[in-house]
């Protein structure tokens, strides 16, 4: 047990820690950003949503979908299929011993792709800004998980 513990008190797992949080935090700022898209559109998808904008036929109006929420939904989507894996892949990353420097350049990539990537989605910037924001990314994760089965692997 003493060797998990250094292992949880190493700078790679620090640094683990840190960047994991900017990507949730970030993450979470989408449900945000969506609600306020949601609000200033008035574009809602439940009907007791419309609630503040009148009853029966006047409510239904604002049960609708909108270009702009549609467009920040989907990047929040991307996040969720993306920032997950990391956060999987990327703790055992961190548990199997890499290199600080290797570890820092894994995470800071990572970090600063998605955090690219959902303001190539929510300018628009012309692609292919979006999509290779998304490869460095998935690139990152990719390279990782190859550093973790090639260390441990008991297949």
């Amino acid at each position: 047990m003493a060797e998990l513990a250094q292992l949880i008190d190493s700078e790679v797992f620090l640094a683990y820690a840190t960047y994991t949080t900017i990507v949730l935090l970030k993450m979470m700022l989408m449900s945000v950003t969506t609600a306020f898209f949601r609000m200033t559109r008035k574009a809602f998808s439940n009907p007791e949503d419309t609630a503040a904008f009148g009853k029966g036929e006047n409510a239904k109006k604002y049960l609708r979908t909108d270009p702009d929420v549609e467009r920040v939904r989907r990047g929040h989507l991307n996040d969720l299929e993306n920032i997950v894996p990391f956060i999987g892949i990327g703790l055992l990353y961190a548990l199997s011993g890499p290199a600080l420097s290797t570890a820092l350049l894994h995470f800071r990539i990572f970090v600063g792709a998605r955090i690219f990537h959902t303001i190539a989605y929510l300018t628009p910037l012309p692609q292919p800004s979006r999509g290779l924001s998304w490869a460095a990314g998935y690139a990152v994760t990719i390279s990782m998980a190859y550093r973790v089965l090639t260390t441990g692997l008991y297949l």
